[in-house]
């Protein structure tokens, strides 16, 4: 953890963003409380020279310590006699430290992911993750107030930044929502659609993406 805080602090933003890797990710909680509630699953997928890499993967349960709550199991399915078959943290924790590398982390709200990552990962390692962050709702807002720059109608800004919602707007392909790596395929989709529809006829650099999606990797929450 401390190589990747190294890392992050002197990477070159520079280059275009074909040149860097990505990890798209989705975490599904015991509960509906994320100051508090533990990670059930983790989904990732792989995004490399700007195209989805499916064959590099990721999906874990966790057995969390605290029981899955009724009321998360009718959002993620995982039902507790689920859960408590699944690897401990620390197994899957390591997978995801392995797995994300050195890779600009990509999600949708991140920061609440990151934050209960980094949270559960500070208390299993006493260290966090310091990737870079990109958030997909600040991508799609910023589009949004950008295509409508001058319209008559004018930004609406009681539109809806969910997931479900902007993958059905952008006429994306659509996935079962509520599965860690479902929502993390369909926020790599989404991510890709955002950064074709934002670059128009320049060609982004790290730095240019990071002004426009980055957020604060939040240590813990």
């Amino acid at each position: 953890m401390t190589q990747s805080r190294e890392y992050f602090a002197s990477l070159d933003l520079g280059k275009p963003l074909e040149e860097y890797d990505f990890v798209v990710l989705d975490t599904e909680l015991t509960g509906l409380k994320v100051k508090k509630d533990e990670i059930v699953s983790i989904g990732a997928v792989r995004i490399s020279k700007m195209r989805i890499n499916i064959q590099e993967s990721l999906y874990c349960c966790v057995c969390p310590s605290r029981e899955v709550s009724k009321r998360s199991v009718l959002v993620h399915g995982i039902t507790p006699a689920q859960a408590s078959k699944a690897p401990p943290p620390k197994d899957v924790f390591l997978r995801l430290l392995e797995y994300s590398g050195n890779s600009v982390i990509i999600g949708h709200n991140i920061s609440l992911d990151m934050g209960v990552i980094n949270r559960c990962l500070k208390q299993s390692f006493r260290g966090t993750l310091h990737n870079l962050c990109v958030d997909t709702m600040r991508l799609a807002r910023a589009y949004h107030e950008r295509h409508w720059a001058g319209s008559p109608e004018g930004f609406d800004s009681e539109k809806s930044y969910n997931l479900k919602s902007l993958s059905h707007e952008f006429d994306l392909p659509l996935f079962p929502e509520h599965n860690a790596f479902n929502d993390a395929l369909q926020t790599a989709y989404l991510f890709l659609f955002l950064i074709h529809k934002l670059q128009a006829s320049s060609t982004w650099t790290l730095k240019d993406l990071k002004k426009v999606g980055g957020v604060r990797n939040r240590s813990a929450i």
